[in-house]
Order: C-alpha cells, then sequence, then structure tokens
C-alpha cells in the first residue's frame, strides 16, 4: 500500500480527538454526494489496511519506544509549527516552537526524548491551512479528499504548502523516506484507536461535525467563536 494512501486514511479519523460533535449546515457541504463516496473509499481502506496494521504496531512496540516514536514526529511538525506561528504574527510562540526544536533535536536525541515539555515550552499545533483562516480566507466547502480524508478548500490548498516544508522532504533515501512516511502514519493511527469509540450515528456526518469544529476552535485559538461564520 502507497505511504500517501496510508496517511490519507490515518488523516481520515484524525478530527474524531474533539469530543461530540455539532451539527453542522448543509450550506456548508454542498457537495455531499461526491464527499460521501470518497468518505466510503478512505472508511474501507481505513478498515482492512490501516486499522489492522496500527492496531498490530501497538501489539508488538514497547510502550517507551512507541513514546519515542510519537516525540521524533512530534519535533518533526514543531519545524512547520513555527514558520506558520511566525507567518500568523505570534512571534513569542514561534520562538517557543523553534526553542522547543533547538532542545528536543538536541539534548533530546533527534526528538525521541521530549524534554522542552518540561522546561516549561509549551507544543502548538499550527498548519498551512489554519494560517489562511487567519488571514482572513474563507474555507469554502467541506471537502473529503481521497487518501487525506476531511478537508476543506481551504485546507486541501494548505496541505500542499505542508507538504513542501515537511522535514521528512529532506531524507535523500527514497526507501528510508517511505519507511519513515509509513511509520509517522501508524503513530498517528495508534493515537486515534481509543477516539474513535467516540463516534456515534452516522460516521460520515460526526466526522465531518468533528473536523470542522475542530478547525473551527483551532484558527480562533480556542477564543469564543461563532460557529456559523463562514469565514471558519
Amino acid at each position: 500500500m502507497a505511504c500517501k494512501a496510508l496517511m490519507g486514511a490515518a488523516l481520515l479519523v484524525a478530527s474524531l480527538g474533539v469530543g461530540a460533535a455539532e451539527q453542522t449546515d448543509a450550506a456548508g457541504d454542498p457537495w455531499e454526494g461526491f464527499n460521501r463516496a470518497v468518505f466510503t473509499f478512505n472508511d474501507t481502506l481505513d478498515r482492512y489496511a490501516v486499522k489492522p496494521l496500527a492496531q498490530g504496531y501497538h501489539w508488538i512496540t514497547p510502550d517507551i519506544i512507541e513514546t519515542g516514536v510519537g516525540n521524533f514526529f512530534d519535533n518533526l511538525a514543531d519545524v512547520g509549527t513555527a514558520l506558520n506561528n511566525l507567518l500568523q504574527g505570534k512571534v513569542a510562540e514561534a520562538s517557543t516552537d523553534v526553542a522547543r526544536v533547538v532542545f528536543n533535536s538536541t539534548i533530546g536525541l533527534a526528538g525521541v526524548i521530549d524534554v522542552a515539555t518540561p522546561m516549561g515550552l509549551q507544543e502548538h499545533d499550527e498548519d498551512f491551512g489554519q494560517t489562511l483562516g487567519v488571514w482572513g480566507m474563507d474555507s469554502g466547502p467541506y471537502l473529503v479528499l481521497p487518501f487525506f480524508g476531511p478537508s476543506s478548500v481551504r485546507d486541501g490548498i494548505g496541505l500542499v504548502a505542508d507538504y513542501a516544508v515537511d522535514p521528512l522532504r529532506q531524507v535523500d533515501d527514497q526507501g528510508a523516506q517511505n519507511a519513515l512516511y509509513a511509520l509517522r502514519v501508524l503513530d498517528t493511527r495508534v493515537d486515534l484507536l481509543k477516539a474513535e469509540e467516540l463516534v456515534t450515528g452516522d460516521r460520515y456526518i460526526f466526522i465531518r461535525d468533528a473536523y470542522l469544529q475542530r478547525r473551527k476552535f483551532s484558527i480562533s485559538d480556542g477564543k469564543a467563536i461563532d460557529y456559523d461564520d463562514s469565514n471558519f
């Protein structure tokens, strides 16, 4: 299975970590017919390929190693987060992100050990989709991407920029790069094994609403927002 397909299927359920979802106005999902078809494809891929692999990985991998792998990929993610915080004008947060990368990449042995968090350096989570939202770009309609899962027109554009600055692209050996992408997918999917138990009712609607709600929360940095605001 291609690494991109595995990553996309894991990202399909990445929206589940927000708890109960609020129903989204149908006007925000004008392409529901297309989206449901792609959702079914992604969900099938996850059910029969990604999830079993993630469960096997979780079963055979000691907790300490699993934690180290997660820390390693979190450290790589901090690079993009720092850039996006800077683009959003959040200089203090960007400085913290850079400090996290420096300390975790050195003292933390390439990020395997998270030494930054105990030092009081808070972890952030920013991407180019959020940056475009902060800049005032409307989200556009909800969109389920093949392999990549829940998104929107704006977040889909953001994925291109996210990929461009992904540190894994700097790995010259194609085999090693693909192996790292696959490992990141498994690490992400393992984190979602318990979260998916929150899904109730229509899986498509639950995941759609959870994703959109989470994105609104992320772009507003957790501040009170109007969930009917189309800018999100």
